[in-house]
């Protein structure tokens, strides 16, 4: 079945899992869009951190930004069918993603591979890692 540490399960259009993942995914974006800090923290877990190629961010840095207004988000647009894999109380997902944000009153459109690890504690899935990198252009 796949719950045991280190052996994955796939996840399929009917998992429950799978379907919770996915639309934990997109609240969490809609979320992003409103530059609600509150509502976009409500997805993670404290120790949250993103992986950019500008390095580490921990969650009070990426919040604060977005309270401040210095970053906004106009889009969040998923583009890929998202790979799932659970691990027990561990789920990665990752998906390819488009977005528009300003940083500072600059307009940034990115493409990118976005890769989340969530936890289930206490019933709730939370996000505690995420990972983006540019997509290759095409």
């Amino acid at each position: 079945m796949g719950d045991i540490a280190g052996t994955p399960r796939k996840g399929s259009e009917d998992d429950p899992v799978h379907t919770r993942l996915i639309t934990l995914a997109k609240g969490w974006a809609d979320a992003i869009v409103s530059n609600d800090a509150s509502r976009i923290g409500s997805f993670m877990a404290d120790e949250w951190v993103i992986v950019s190629e500008s390095g580490v961010s921990a969650k009070e840095q990426f919040l604060s930004l977005v309270e401040s207004g210095e970053l906004t988000h106009s889009a969040m647009t998923s583009i890929s069918q998202p790979r799932i894999r659970v691990y027990g109380d561990t789920a990665v997902f990752t998906g390819r993603v488009t977005n528009t944000a300003h940083y500072k009153g600059q307009r940034f459109d990115a493409d990118e591979w976005t890769t989340d690890v969530f936890v289930n504690r206490n019933g709730r899935w939370l996000c505690v890692l995420s990972h983006i990198t540019a997509a290759a252009p095409n």
